[in-house]
């Protein structure tokens, strides 16, 4: 006798929240803070598939700090971290109206993720190599670079340290650590895992950190990354952002419903964190101990932060029109520059009036980079790098034939 069968569907995942609806952010499967066990430096990879199901926090609601992870954070360094966040949302804020304003082209804002880049920043050397996206501009913030180059490259002016040939946003400042920005998704993750090998069969003791978002995962370049991280033990820390959002697609289309995107990693025989991305502590103590593992030969670690992205992808982008407008007001991890705020005040270290008064100071310094900046001109000044850049920094000879064509431009 023959079974009958419904006909087959396939299953596309749905946001949790459509716009004027109210967000249901049970899905999260959050962790207490404090909870979750801080392994050996020296776990095998398998042994960590617990880590990458939890939720590392250190935080609590109150800004008290709990657990393993608590530990060995210096306040120096909570401090430092609290300016750059502070610094990062400044800058954030000035340059999107600069953009409404018609000074530059495009912008993306990093509001809500601020923690994430902040905190990794001070846990490397300044000579390990970041391999960012286009939300880490707080990896900058917290290696105190100058200000006014980078908005050069916004403006697409004379300036330009780029000479206008990258989209505003995707800097580079080798001095920092800071490896060109490319907008093509999960290029980060194979470069990083690269460079990591070559310092390893240099026999350097610098390590790479390569960022990457929750649907970047979806590509192609995420597993060829993770399949030569495991193989070679590769000296990288591989970090996915989990903002709940690409473009405009919810994570879940990403893969991230019925697992986690750290999950991925221990099934790749690679060490695996799930951590609260917006809780300063834990972002510190997190890649400390990843970059720690993998500067004693130890192999790489996967980074899954749980975040927010609290603004638009892009100011080329209307949030309002595929989520609820007062997401981020219910996400249940909450501000990190809040957080961490609660927390420094709660031990001594912050004030109310030292928070206004070192937010006042970073915004005149912002202030005064942008004026500093437009003075080489803005987007629609007309003071842009000349022509004559296009021919160079492409041979290290200058062929003839291009001679020839900058000759004919009269340049």
């Amino acid at each position: 006798m023959t079974q009958a069968y419904e006909p087959l569907r396939l299953h596309v995942p749905e946001p949790s929240g459509r716009p004027g609806c109210k967000t249901d952010f049970s899905y999260l499967h959050l962790t207490d803070a404090g909870m979750v066990r801080k392994p050996q430096i020296d776990v095998e990879p398998a042994d960590t598939a617990d880590l990458a199901r939890g939720l590392i926090r250190v935080l609590d609601d109150q800004g008290n700090a709990h657990g393993p992870w608590a530990e060995d954070v210096p306040v120096a360094i909570l401090r430092k971290g609290m300016r750059a966040m502070l610094k990062t949302r400044i800058y954030d804020n000035r340059m999107v109206v600069a953009q409404r304003q018609k000074k530059m082209s495009f912008y993306m804002q990093s509001l809500g993720e601020e923690a994430i880049g902040s905190a990794q920043a001070l846990a490397l050397n300044i000579d390990d190599m970041c391999f960012p996206t286009y939300r880490q501009q707080s990896i900058l913030m917290a290696r105190d670079v100058p200000l006014v180059g980078l908005i050069c490259q916004l403006l697409s002016n004379e300036r330009d340290p780029l000479k206008g040939r990258q989209l505003p946003i995707m800097y580079s400042v080798k001095d920092a650590g800071f490896f060109t920005i490319s907008g093509n998704l999960a290029t980060q993750f194979i470069q990083g895992v690269g460079w990591g090998m070559a310092s390893a069969i240099k026999g350097d003791t610098k390590i790479a950190s390569a960022w990457i978002g929750d649907g970047a995962t979806a590509e192609s370049d995420f597993h060829t990354a993770l399949t030569f991280a495991h193989v070679y033990r590769a000296p990288v820390i591989l970090n996915v952002v989990n903002n709940q959002w690409a473009i405009s697609t919810f994570q879940a289309i990403a893969g991230g419903e019925a697992t986690t995107f750290a999950g991925r990693g221990v099934g790749c025989g690679i060490a695996s964190l799930r951590v609260d991305g917006n809780d300063f502590v834990a972002v510190y103590a997190a890649s400390a101990w990843a970059a720690e593992r993998a500067r004693r030969g130890l192999g790489p670690t996967m980074i899954e932060w749980v975040t927010y992205r609290a603004g638009p992808h892009s100011t080329s982008d209307d949030p309002s029109k595929y989520r609820p407008a007062d997401d981020w007001s219910h996400f249940p991890l909450g501000d990190p520059i809040a957080r961490l705020k609660q927390h420094l005040i709660k031990i001594g270290q912050w004030s109310e009036e030292e928070h206004a008064a070192v937010s006042a100071e970073l915004e005149a310094e912002v202030i005064a980079a942008q004026k500093e900046a437009e003075q080489y001109g803005t987007l629609a000044g007309g003071q842009i790098p000349s022509a004559a850049t296009m021919f160079e920094d492409v041979y290290k000879e200058m062929p003839e034939h291009l001679k020839r064509q900058r000759q004919e431009l009269g340049i």
